[in-house]
């Protein structure tokens, strides 16, 4: 009886075309690969089977030199070069042009939507400057026909992000679910990403080389880059070695000098 009461129910559904409610009739979720942008780091992409799926929110996460900010610019300079058109919304206006044309951005292909959160911010003012980003984010993914969007929220307190509703993340997922756009967040720990989407957890570990009169100067960061993806099940870990300090230096967030904004020498 129960047999015949579930055949019937399977019949009514495919009468009215919604058989694929069924879980049995669903594809496997290991079998259904999206779209993907490559961040042209070869090892990284082979652990992400291609890059960062594209409809998709994901995030690149880490402390202050983790190498967040060469790994975004790395998928910039990628999506560039392949004829794309990229955005980046940066919430306290903090982008290096040097480190973007060093990093091998193409600058006609890239929008750049700066903001400023004044020179002694205060929680109010750090809370409109992320309103304000967050709306600009929201106006580019409703316009269409970019590759790879990105928003900057590295620098803002822990405390500040907290506040942000969880709305804000499933509004933007619904934005671009089936475009062939990628979303990414830059933050300083993860915040959040789209069920289909990929968290990159960053940490970076300095090389020293030994100079003159037992002096040491930075050579280079190895990055290690954590990837967590529960549906798609890619978690796994990748070392990236930036090039070396010798190439020449570039000038970072907090004014100090570091390496150019460029991946190589890679191991896995």
């Amino acid at each position: 009886m129960a047999n015949h009461g579930l055949a019937a129910v399977e019949a009514a559904l495919r009468a009215r075309k919604l058989d694929r409610t069924l879980t049995a009739a669903l594809p496997s979720l290991e079998r259904v690969e999206p779209s993907a942008a490559a961040t042209a780091v070869e090892c990284l992409d082979a652990c992400l089977r291609g890059g960062l799926p594209r409809g998709q929110l994901s995030e690149i996460a880490g402390p202050r030199s983790s190498g967040r900010t060469m790994l975004l610019l790395q998928l910039l300079a990628a999506a560039t070069r392949r004829g794309e058109i990229t955005a980046v919304v940066d919430t306290f206006d903090c982008l290096d042009i040097e480190s973007v044309v060093s990093a091998g951005v193409e600058l006609e292909r890239l929008l750049w939507i700066p903001g400023s959160p004044g020179s002694c911010p205060t929680a109010s003012s750090l809370d409109r400057a992320i309103e304000r980003a967050l709306k600009a984010l929201n106006l580019v993914l409703q316009a269409g026909g970019f590759g790879v969007v990105a928003i900057d929220l590295a620098d803002a307190p822990l405390s500040v992000l907290s506040r942000i509703p969880f709305t804000t993340w499933l509004r933007i997922q619904r934005t671009i679910e089936g475009s062939e756009t990628v979303c990414v967040l830059l933050g300083p720990q993860p915040l959040a990403r789209s069920a289909g989407g990929l968290t990159l957890s960053l940490a970076g570990c300095p090389r020293w080389d030994a100079g003159a009169n037992r002096s040491r100067r930075l050579g280079g960061i190895d990055v290690a880059v954590r990837v967590v993806s529960p549906r798609r099940r890619l978690d796994g870990e990748v070392t990236i070695a930036a090039v070396s300090a010798g190439d020449g230096p570039q000038r970072q967030r907090d004014g100090s000098q570091s390496v150019p904004p460029r991946l190589r020498g890679l191991s896995q």
